[in-house]
């Protein structure tokens, strides 16, 4: 089933609610239990609904966690949305990264594939040094 733009911008909505709300079981709405999230494209995926649950409760600070996220949908193809993100962490910020978001999606519209390309401030894109 193919998404659109309207639904992707809903279910990012909701992975902000998520973030910022205390405990997991309201990722059930968000992912399929056999999902796939990856934290880069390089990184093995983390699979399935439990272990999507534990990873957030390790990564986060909590409900409580000071941020601000703004999104700018790229593109959304068939059941395929790509996003632009701007993460600040802390108020003041001290800590700031910009990621793309690649979601595949199941025909209930819930996520069944994630992958995030995060980037930070003042980090080499390439690389090896001198390059």
């Amino acid at each position: 089933m193919a998404t659109d733009r309207a639904a992707f911008a809903a279910w990012i909505d909701g992975y902000e609610r998520s973030w910022r709300s205390a405990g997991t079981d309201h990722l059930r709405a968000l992912f399929t239990e056999d999902a796939r999230y990856r934290h880069s494209p390089y990184e093995e995926p983390i699979v399935g609904l439990a272990a999507i649950a534990a990873d957030w409760e390790q990564e986060r600070d909590g409900p409580d966690e000071v941020f601000t996220m703004t999104a700018e949908i790229v593109a959304v193809e068939g059941d395929t949305g790509v996003a632009k993100l701007l993460v600040r962490y802390g108020d003041p910020v001290d800590q700031e990264f910009q990621d793309l978001w690649l979601a595949r999606f199941a025909a209930d519209g819930r996520c069944v594939v994630f992958e995030e390309w995060p980037f930070w401030p003042d980090q080499p894109w390439n690389p090896q040094p001198g390059r």
